[in-house]
């Protein structure tokens, strides 16, 4: 099959924007002619990623208790462990989420991305691009009792992500959606350093990718964001290597069950930018008709950075675009398009 994605970029999906018309308006400026799609900015309640399914999901949940509430005094959690924590009530076989106001935003900031396509402000051949996290990522304030909460959660999630899907493709047309399943958790699971999570951290993340990405029709593009999240710095925890993301890669595209159109794999630290021993196991990824995306931009080197990681990851990789590390919306700087301004400055320095 021919790839259908071939952009040099890709937008991870946060950006340091103050609504969904400002980041539509400004990824359409900076970097129009560079990606294939554009995301809202994830601004407002969605700036805290997962957070908003914590706060807006799994809150109103009538099977979930609140165990204890965040210790930060500013009332926002400042790492993972001031989150939240729930529980599931006694007695519940499988949480139940009546919808996802996750798929609510998505369809109001797809009617201000379709108003300005029509304008002309945003081109023609760009997707709207929208951002799900996976169970792991979306449940894991379940720290109370893992064991026993999670799989309950985690079956009533995966059940509102079946009902939910439809509503989307009802409300936007699948071949001008492009959906990113975003995995950070998952990684960091599988590489066992979450304290509270137990076995399983694998099928955690495999069984969802042959579950519910095959309910995603196939005019519609999918990728996958796997990274080592940001909260409260990027990275929460820093891999050997590139072997851990390049399996979940791996399998992603083998047993997806439909297309997998791009991969996102974010990238080491800036003192490792010439670390051959990080970058070598990308001589094993096998993405097919995928584009592959490097997390390698980092807003600490600019260019001369990006420059730096881009040959080494050459050595391992022939062919391939470059991303910032993660979203950046929580991390813009002094301002916020200035910040942009530099991403789309970075990204263009590569010969």
């Amino acid at each position: 099959m021919a790839r259908r994605v071939n952009s040099r970029m890709l937008l991870v999906g946060s950006l340091p924007a103050d609504s969904p018309e400002h980041a539509l308006r400004a990824g359409a400026e900076l970097f129009g002619d560079m990606v294939f799609a554009l995301p809202d900015g994830e601004t407002g309640a969605m700036a805290g990623w997962v957070s908003f399914e914590r706060e807006r999901l799994i809150r109103a949940s009538d099977d979930v208790a609140v165990v204890s509430e965040t210790d930060s005094p500013t009332g926002l959690p400042r790492h993972a462990y001031e989150t939240p924590v729930f529980t599931v009530k006694p007695g519940v076989t499988q949480v139940h989420f009546p919808s996802w106001p996750r798929i609510d935003v998505a369809i109001a900031s797809y009617a201000i991305f379709a108003e300005l396509k029509a304008a002309g402000v945003i081109p023609a051949h760009l997707r709207f691009q929208v951002g799900l996290p996976f169970p792991a990522s979306a449940m894991n304030a379940f720290k109370h009792d893992f064991a026993a909460d999670y799989p309950r959660a985690a079956a009533g999630y995966e059940e509102l992500v079946a009902r939910e899907l439809p509503r989307l493709f009802d409300a936007i047309a699948p071949e001008e959606l492009a959906i990113q399943w975003d995995c950070a958790y998952e990684t960091q699971d599988i590489e066992q350093v979450l304290a509270w999570t137990d076995e399983g951290a694998w099928e955690r993340f495999a069984g969802p990718v042959t579950r519910l990405t095959r309910l995603i029709p196939e005019q519609t593009l999918v990728g996958y964001h796997l990274c080592y999240g940001t909260f409260p710095e990027w990275p929460m925890y820093e891999a050997r290597d590139y072997e851990v993301l390049v399996r979940m890669a791996n399998f992603a595209v083998r047993e997806s069950g439909r297309t997998v159109d791009w991969l996102h794999l974010a990238g080491p630290r800036y003192l490792r930018s010439e670390d051959r021993r990080f970058f070598r196991p990308l001589t094993d990824l096998e993405p097919g008709p995928a584009r592959v995306f490097l997390g390698i931009v980092l807003p600490l080197d600019g260019s001369p950075g990006l420059r730096r990681r881009h040959q080494t990851a050459s050595r391992y990789l022939d062919d391939f675009g470059v991303a910032m590390y993660c979203g950046f919306g929580r991390q813009p700087g002094q301002d916020g398009d200035q910040t942009l301004r530099e991403h789309a400055r970075v990204v263009r320095s590569l010969p």
